[in-house]
C-alpha cells in the first residue's frame, strides 16, 4: 500500500493587530509542521472556578479574509487532564469582525483552574466559508433516514424526547450557568 501525499493549499494571509494587553505575548503559531491549529495563549491571569466560564482575552484583533473563518477549538490535553473546554465549540471568528479575539472556556472538572498569562489555552484553525441560500419548499424528498435524529443512525432504539427546554439541555449536560470570577 503506498502512502500519497497531498500537498497543503497555499496558506492564507491573516492581518492581526497586537492590542496593548497583548505586549510581550506570542502570536498565535503552529507548533509542529503536522498541526492543524494555531495554539493562541491568555492575554490574562484567572481563575476558572468548577462549573463556571469566562470569556478569556488573547491581546490581538485580526482582520480575516473574505471567505473565511478562523475556528476557535479547545486544545485536548486541557480538556482530558483538567476538564477545561471552549464553549460553543468550534467557535467562529467571522471576516468581519476586529474585536479582540476571546476565547470562551468553561471549566467542567471538580477542582479550581488557574490561567496564567501566556498560557496555551486554545487553538485557531482558518477554513473556508460555503455561502448558502433557502429554498422554501411544501415537501422534502423522503431517505431511509427520515426524521430520526439524535443518535438514531445504525441502531434500533427508543425516541429521544426533543421537547425538552433549554435549562433542561443545560441540567442533563452537567453544565451550569454560573459567571465565573475575574
Amino acid at each position: 500500500m503506498s502512502s500519497m501525499r497531498v500537498a497543503p493549499a497555499s496558506p492564507i494571509e491573516i492581518r492581526i493587530q497586537r492590542l496593548p494587553n497583548g505586549g510581550g505575548l506570542p502570536l498565535p503559531a503552529y507548533a509542529s509542521d503536522g498541526a492543524a491549529g494555531m495554539d493562541v495563549v491568555a492575554a490574562e491571569s484567572l481563575t476558572i472556578r468548577p462549573g463556571t466560564r469566562h470569556a478569556v482575552a488573547t491581546g490581538f484583533a485580526m482582520a480575516i479574509p473574505p471567505g473565511y473563518e478562523v475556528q476557535v477549538r479547545p486544545r485536548s490535553g486541557l480538556a482530558l487532564k483538567h476538564g477545561i473546554t471552549c464553549l460553543n465549540t468550534p467557535g467562529t471568528i467571522d471576516s468581519d469582525y476586529r474585536g479582540e479575539v476571546k476565547v470562551i472556556l468553561a471549566n467542567l472538572g471538580e477542582d479550581n483552574f488557574d490561567i496564567k498569562r501566556g498560557d496555551r489555552i486554545a487553538q485557531l484553525v482558518p477554513a473556508p466559508v460555503q455561502r448558502a441560500t433557502f429554498a422554501e419548499v411544501t415537501t422534502l424528498d423522503e431517505t431511509a433516514r427520515g426524521a430520526g435524529g439524535f443518535g438514531s443512525t445504525g441502531v434500533e432504539s427508543e425516541p429521544v424526547d426533543e421537547t425538552a427546554d433549554a435549562a433542561g439541555l443545560a441540567s442533563l449536560s452537567g453544565i451550569k450557568t454560573r459567571r465565573s470570577s475575574e
